[in-house]
Formats: C-alpha cells, structure tokens, sequence
C-alpha cells in the first residue's frame, strides 16, 4: 500500500545573485528581469510553479531586486493609461503577472549560498514539503518536471532533486549525484551528491539542474552545515546528509529530464534561448524563422 505524503503547495524561488556574468546589463537591473523575447525570465520560474499548483510563492531577494517586486504588484498608472487608449491586449499583459500567484518576499542579507538562501524560506515554509526553482534555469511548460517531482515525492516521501545527463566533460559545473535505479525508469535513487567535482572523481554524469522538491528536515541540516565549495553553503552538502540517512528526512530520489530547458545563466545560452523560444511563437515565429534562415545563409556565403 502506497504511504500518503503532505501536498505540497509552497515554492521558492531564490533571487539573490549579483549576476555579475551579464555584466554591465546587471548593474541596474536584477539579471532576474532580464527579457527572454518579451518577459522576464523570473515569470516564466513563476509560471511553472503556478502551473504545477504553488500559488504560495516566496521570493528570496537580496539588494536592488526592487524590480522583481514591482514586476508582480499592480501597476494602476500604467494599467490606466492602457484601458483609456484601449489597449486590452497589452492591459491583459500587463495584469497577468500580477494576477499569477500570492507573492511574498524575504532578503537573504549576506549572500552566502544557494543553501543559505533556501534556509531564509524557513519561517514561511514551516513544517511542510515545498519546491525549490532557480531562475537560470527555464523548463518549457510541455515538458511539465515540477508536476512529476512533485509526484515521486508524494509516492515515496523524502526529497527529489532534478537530473539531467551531461557530458563528462561539463559535470564540474554542476552538482552530481551518484544514483541506484528503481522500477520507475525516469526514477533513480540518489545515493551521494557532490559539488562541482573534477571529471575524474564524478561518481555519473548526472547533474542536479535547478529545481527541488524538498522535505523540511532540510532546514535543520542547513541550520548546521558550514560553508563547503567556494566558502558558501551548499544545498547540496545538505542534500548529501538526506541521501545518507534516510531516516533523518526520508530518501532521496531523482527524476531524470530528458526534456527541453533553456539556460539563462550563461550569455551564449541565454541568447539561443531567446532565439528557440522566438521561433515557436505563433506570432513572431513564421517571419523570425525566414529572417533567421536569411541570415544563416548570407552568414555561411561570406565563409
């Protein structure tokens, strides 16, 4: 007989970073709101959640992320002038970021660490499940991984984490988990995690991508563990501690993703996002893509 678990219904989004790697772009403005073609890539991280069933979403933000709050409160000037000239399509827009979700906000202070910063959500979270999503990192909606987390946790309880191949040459850029597998081919167990590892000493190719579906006991372990790799706290050396007891918060498991994600944390992979997600559209892909396939081929005939 299948155990039942908690629903969850909280999200988390942290939304610290400086984004120093989009630099001078950054310097004003939360690289969070950066466009991917004509929104933010924060609302679609908002979108996903909405869309697996959190609408109770806590955004941890640090200094000059200002944006991100007003980005999702009402803007009545701005929504005014739009109704008197018309513009019903733009207004709808406009109110849909607004209308998404309940939003709350908390400031992680010192930045010291994606785990630090999920350990700032413990006093809204309280003693329940909830997901992690990182912002660097967009899921495309048909490919629908927080809703099959969100599953295998109600199944088997404990935390599951997001994987996905790379090759081994990349894995030193992620955290990796050393897996068992389970009667659930998209399923494995997570037996270790590391940080960032050397290519040689990676246990698989598995890389931890930016979503997170986690049991409460994690606040206690991050309440307790010291600054790892790059002297910041890790959610991954916390998550380690899950994986080796599961008594403590039950198991650890893995959904591996074979879908489609888009970076954004990288300026090459932000920019092919921004391009892929053009060319789907229906109302700016059919004279994106000719454009494109233009360009391509004037580009290869001057090679």
């Amino acid at each position: 007989m299948t155990q039942s678990h908690p629903r969850i219904s909280k999200a988390v989004i942290p939304a610290a970073g400086l984004g120093t790697r989009f630099l001078p772009a950054t310097k004003a403005t939360p690289k969070e709101m950066l466009p991917v073609v004509d929104k933010p890539a924060i609302q679609y991280v908002v979108e996903e959640a909405v869309s697996a069933g959190l609408d109770d979403v806590l955004m941890v933000t640090g200094r000059n992320k200002r944006p991100l709050e007003d980005h999702f409160d009402r803007n009545y000037e701005l929504e005014s002038a739009l109704n008197k000239k018309g513009d019903a399509e733009r207004l709808a827009k406009v109110q849909e970021s607004s209308d998404l979700a309940t939003m709350h906000y908390v400031r992680q202070g010192d930045p010291k660490g994606l785990g630090h910063a999920v350990l700032c959500a413990a006093p809204h979270v309280g003693h329940e499940p909830f997901a992690v999503l990182l912002g660097d990192d967009l899921i495309d909606p048909r490919d629908p991984l927080l809703q099959r987390m969100i599953e295998v946790r109600e199944h088997h309880g404990g935390s599951v984490v997001a994987l996905m191949e790379v090759a081994p040459e990349q894995i030193h850029l992620y955290g990796c988990a050393a897996v068992e597998p389970t009667a659930d081919g998209d399923v494995v167990r997570v037996t270790g995690l590391v940080e960032k590892p050397d290519p040689a000493d990676a246990p698989s190719n598995y890389a931890i991508i930016g979503r997170y579906v986690l049991d409460p006991h994690i606040f206690d372990i991050l309440r307790k563990t010291e600054p790892g790799r790059g002297g910041e706290i890790q959610l991954t050396d916390a998550l380690q501690q899950l994986a080796a007891d599961e008594k403590v918060g039950g198991p650890v498991h893995g959904v591996v993703f074979k879908g489609r994600r888009y970076d954004t944390g990288d300026r090459g992979d932000y920019l092919r996002a921004i391009v892929r997600l053009a060319c789907e559209r229906e109302d700016l892909g059919p004279d994106f893509r000719t454009w494109l396939r233009s360009y391509v081929a004037e580009e290869m005939q001057q090679r």
